[in-house]
């Protein structure tokens, strides 16, 4: 390689795992690189250059072969190939559109950590949104019913928020906010699961449906808007449960008066999800239309499980500018204090 880089080791494995995440290859690669960047993390730089030296990279825990070639060269300042490879497959722009309005975007009200079902820790994924240039993230971890993807109980919960403040502590003076949330199951009979003293004490609360998706129109309709009159709801997380692509196969929308629901949310002053997400796209386009003429608010969030779909946001924001909504519109345009006024309504 003729190329110099000089991003440090600890940078290149970061940011190859940040393209893999954000075009969307098998998590196992990812975890390679993520791993080795943090077996690098309690090194000097002495520590790594002489093991870089000696050949001894492998012998560190999560360390591979191919890792330890992306470390050699970031060390000797060349730019590592795997780094450029992935450059060029995923650094490209994700979408023809969206971009204008992508840009006009502060934050993402809606990301999982590894407290929950996703794969990396609360701090990487505050790292990564500062970098995207956000102003605020919203950490929205699971609530205690989904136990498929390790929900937060009270307790748990609770610690987080510790974790949350220190973060912040720790980013002071950045203008950054890592801000505290939740995704909250809507439950059958459309109670929020999580006690009303912790969702108080929460920034954001995003509230979606992830059980009984088949319910029949009526029995759905009452359990939607049931969470939509509750006072502390801000935002309804995608709202039809559909997939159309990926891993986990495709699920066809649940089925809803959807007019009801949209015009319950315009009255509640909650926020309609625009799932970024590739295998969401959810609400679908006629449901989005329909709430944009309803005159709902909105908000364009990624649902990032790893840090590399933070990125995802352009896919909603290229939705959101061909339905013709507003900026003002959405909720995540939004300067940090706006947004909070709103939200503690």
């Amino acid at each position: 390689m003729t190329d110099s880089y000089d991003g440090g080791p600890v940078g290149a494995l970061r940011r190859i795992a940040f393209l893999l995440e954000r075009g969307r290859e098998d998590t196992y690669k990812v975890k390679a690189f993520r791993g080795a960047a943090a077996a690098l993390l309690p090194l000097s730089d002495d520590d790594v250059r002489r093991a870089a030296a000696e050949g001894t990279l492998t012998d560190l825990p999560g360390v591979g072969a191919s890792s330890a070639k992306v470390i050699a060269d970031a060390v000797a300042g060349r730019m590592p190939e795997r780094l450029a490879k992935a450059e060029r497959e995923h650094g490209g722009p994700l979408t023809a559109g969206g971009h204008d309005l992508r840009a006009l975007l502060k934050g993402d009200l809606h990301s999982h950590s590894d407290w929950s079902d996703g794969g990396s820790p609360i701090e990487e994924m505050a790292f990564t949104a500062m970098e995207l240039g956000h102003e605020y993230q919203v950490l929205t971890d699971h609530s205690p019913r989904l136990k498929v993807a390790r929900g937060l109980s009270a307790e748990r919960l609770a610690r987080q928020l510790d974790v949350v403040d220190a973060v912040n502590d720790h980013l002071a003076g950045g203008g950054f906010t890592l801000l505290k949330g939740i995704e909250v199951d809507i439950n059958e009979d459309g109670t929020l699961d999580q006690t009303d003293e912790l969702l108080a004490r929460l920034d954001v609360r995003v509230a979606s449906v992830h059980s009984k998706l088949r319910s029949d129109r009526a029995t759905m309709t009452r359990r939607m808007l049931a969470a939509i009159e509750h006072p502390l709801m801000n935002v309804l997380g995608h709202c039809t449960g559909r997939l159309v692509t990926g891993g986990r196969g495709t699920r066809p929308p649940s089925d809803f008066d959807a007019r009801a629901v949209f015009e319950a949310c315009v009255e509640h002053d909650v926020a309609v999800e625009i799932n970024s997400r590739p295998e969401r796209r959810d609400p679908p386009t006629k449901l989005l239309q329909l709430a944009r003429d309803v005159g709902c608010l909105f908000s364009i969030d990624t649902d990032a499980h790893a840090p590399g779909q933070l990125d995802f946001l352009v896919y909603g924001a290229e939705r959101a500018e061909e339905a013709g909504i507003e900026p003002d519109r959405i909720v995540n345009t939004w300067p940090k204090e706006r947004l909070l006024g709103w939200a503690s309504k």
